[in-house]
């Protein structure tokens, strides 16, 4: 079982986290996590790019000279794709970039990611006190947020100079100031732990999240396979079966009926034969 170590915010070792291996022991499926990228940059394109036809370019109604005589190229028109000013052939019109894939590929796919950058991950307990400063005589201490702190505690943990990825998780207390002291960082991306996605985690040089973060993305990975294995039970398959067999039984509905109809028609014959006169009996079976 992988482990990581636990740092507070001056780079001190605090203790150990153990790594589910559900989630970081697997092996990463490569094709997947290329086919996640690809998806994520490509629905991230505007696909607004606009380029006009000579259809579409104004003027050019007007023949420029006639066809012979002049000892010049033929032209039909100024706004050719040939002349200055014209329009452009098989240029860029709007279109939709987007692509999509499985919910279960682009987990299997985020799953393999964070299993990749597990060696990178820098763990601390949480981000408490860091925006504490020393008050003057007289005054209360507080927290506001300052890029210069956040700076050197990136500095204490071992990342100056490196493209960092900060993992927060916003209903987590104080995890708005981290996000605003350290959006105007260069090389340094803050997103919430319900956004990860491929291109943040795989472009960066190291992952720093809290110990809640990383326990609650353990979770997310490991109770979709929970829901997965109770999709699968047989207790989870026997609804499904009574539904079907509900479904048949109401199909039949209209045939059990017919019959039941057939047979109480029958019997009612039967019983006014009976009870008809000897006299009609005996020319019936003359007849």
């Amino acid at each position: 079982m992988t482990s990581v170590l636990v740092k507070d915010l001056k780079g001190k070792e605090v203790g150990k986290k153990e790594l589910a291996k559900e989630v970081f022991e697997k092996e990463p499926n490569m094709h997947l996590v290329h086919g996640a990228l690809v998806r994520q940059l490509a629905n991230a394109r505007s696909g607004s790019a606009n380029s006009k036809t000579r259809s579409e370019v104004r003027g050019g109604g007007k023949k420029p000279w006639r066809q012979k005589g002049t000892g010049r190229a033929r032209a039909g028109s100024i706004r050719s794709p040939l002349w200055a000013g014209g329009g452009v052939t098989f240029g860029p019109k709007p279109r939709d970039f987007s692509i999509t894939m499985p919910k279960k590929a682009r987990q299997v796919a985020l799953r393999s990611v964070l299993a990749l950058r597990a060696n990178d991950m820098v763990v601390i307990q949480n981000f408490d006190g860091l925006f504490k400063s020393a008050p003057k005589a007289g005054e209360e201490v507080t927290e506001q947020p300052k890029t210069k702190q956040v700076v050197q505690a990136l500095a204490d943990l071992g990342l100056k100079d490196k493209s960092v990825t900060i993992i927060l998780d916003r209903m987590a207390p104080g995890s708005a100031q981290v996000a605003k002291a350290a959006r105007n960082i260069c090389c340094v991306t803050v997103i919430d732990q319900s956004n990860i996605n491929i291109k943040d985690i795989a472009q960066c040089d190291a992952l720093l999240v809290t110990e809640q973060v990383l326990a609650e993305l353990e979770n997310r990975f490991l109770n979709t396979k929970s829901e997965k294995a109770a999709k699968t039970a047989p207790e989870a398959k026997a609804p499904a079966k009574a539904k079907k067999a509900d479904k048949a039984e109401e199909k039949a509905a209209p045939a059990k009926k017919a019959e039941t109809a057939k047979k109480t028609t029958a019997k009612k014959s039967e019983e006014s034969e009976e009870k008809a006169p000897k006299t009609t009996r005996k020319k019936k079976s003359e007849e």
